[in-house]
């Protein structure tokens, strides 16, 4: 271990605060409201040479240079850093003085240190902080502090060139990120999510991408923008009922199996029997469903799965039933049920099978009454390669909604995204696996 050249004082304020990483040491420190001023020299300049020539310069000055850095005690510090410039010896050189090199210790430019970018990407992502309490902890502004997440998760990206290596499955879903007038895209970003790991069972999803609109041109775009060596290797694409994500997968994804999940199609054929509980309802009682109406009072039961009902509500469902008026919802509520059981299945082919004789029985001429249960069954049809290729590939979309889920606590929590800029940023920090 070399000896000591500075005094111990100034050896125990260097290593307390780390600076050494920083290529500084401290000179001197005070107290300026809640901010901590630490004067600090560059440890090695020596005689710098020119960047122009290349000549090693003489010492001309010093300039200061003010750098926030990491809090200290919970108190904002920030660091005055000694540059000293020199004058370049060669005549007829461009670079008549230069400053030494601090690359080291801050990006050209920034107004933080090299490790603040770090902790405040740390702070974004890991510990989950609005970008307004991590401008708090720093002492700066919150656009400052924002520009620097901005900044840092591009680099960050850039620099992560394996980020898109080994991608066979991906979701594709819509997400709403604001709900003001005259937002990007009508308010809506296609969200990109990686479900390789998902489906192999070693790991969980994570956000590849969030593209402005909820079209088949912005699915399209994005993918036309990737490697081609990216398109090849994408196997399967799930996704919701959205035609548009349908047709951009497979044009330009030719040779990928596209999957429509059972969350959705779970989710559409629920949504068919409330219409048509609702149309029941109203031709029955001329009314909207209220307190102690039969089809009313069943609105939950009716929604839940055969095997999770209670006794109570199969003795509901069985008077409701019982009224002929009510044939209607009792037939496509028996189809929502089969669907369910099709998906249930510990025997992937069986489920298959199940789940493509219901799509043949929506088709086989229904009787006059289940209009919804046939709106149903066209859109089953017209998309069974994609609901039956869910047994084979079992790729689900779940995981997409569950980022989804996320991305709405986070839109929360900021109270709110008016810049679709920030909102990406903010989206990739709080759901992609970063190396910060």
């Amino acid at each position: 271990m070399p000896h000591p050249t500075t005094t111990p004082a100034q050896v125990v304020a260097d290593t307390i605060v780390r600076t050494v990483e920083l290529g500084v040491r401290i000179t001197d420190a005070a107290l300026d409201g809640e901010t901590t001023v630490l004067w600090c020299d560059l440890v090695a300049h020596g005689s710098a040479r020119c960047p122009g020539c290349g000549v090693a310069g003489t010492y001309r000055d010093a300039v200061e240079r003010r750098l926030t850095d990491l809090p200290l005690a919970g108190h904002p510090t920030q660091l005055r850093v000694r540059v000293p410039r020199f004058r370049c010896t060669r005549g007829g050189c461009e670079r008549e003085v230069f400053t030494a090199d601090t690359s080291i210790v801050a990006q050209p430019g920034w107004t933080t240190t090299r490790r603040c970018a770090g902790y405040v990407l740390r702070r974004l992502a890991v510990d989950r902080l609005t970008v307004a309490a991590v401008a708090r902890e720093l002492g700066r502004s919150w656009d400052t502090v924002n520009g620097i997440a901005v900044a840092a998760t591009r680099m960050l990206l850039a620099g992560d060139t394996a980020r898109l290596d080994g991608v066979r499955v991906i979701g594709v879903d819509e997400h709403r990120w604001a709900h003001t007038r005259h937002a990007d895209g009508d308010g809506f970003v296609t969200v990109i999510v990686d479900l390789t790991d998902v489906v192999a069972g070693q790991g969980p999803a994570r956000l590849l991408d969030l593209v402005p609109g909820r079209s088949a041109k912005a699915m399209a775009d994005w993918l036309a923008a990737r490697e081609q060596g990216f398109r090849d290797r994408v196997e399967v694409v799930a996704m919701d009922g959205f035609g548009g994500y349908k047709t951009a997968a497979t044009d330009a994804l030719p040779d990928a199996v596209t999957v429509m999940d059972p969350f959705h199609v779970v989710a559409l054929a629920g949504a068919k029997l409330d219409l048509c509980r609702l149309r029941v309802q109203q031709d029955t009682l001329g009314h909207r469903g209220r307190a102690g109406d039969p089809l009313y009072r069943v609105r939950r039961a009716l929604r839940t799965r055969l095997a999770l009902l209670t006794d109570k509500q199969k003795t509901r469902l069985a008077a409701v039933f019982a009224a002929e008026q009510h044939v209607a919802v009792e037939v496509t509520w028996w189809a929502y049920q089969r669907i369910i059981d099709a998906y249930t299945q510990p025997d992937p082919q069986h489920g298959r099978r199940l789940l493509a004789a219901v799509i043949d029985s929506l088709r086989r001429g229904l009787p006059a009454g289940l209009d919804e249960l046939a709106q149903l069954g066209r859109t089953l049809q017209r998309r069974r390669d994609d609901v039956l290729a869910y047994f084979d590939r079992r790729a689900s979309n779940g995981p997409t909604e569950a980022i989804n889920g996320r991305l709405e606590a986070l839109r929360r929590n900021a109270l709110g995204f008016r810049n679709p800029l920030n909102y990406w940023i903010r989206s990739l920090l709080g759901t992609v696996r970063l190396t910060v």
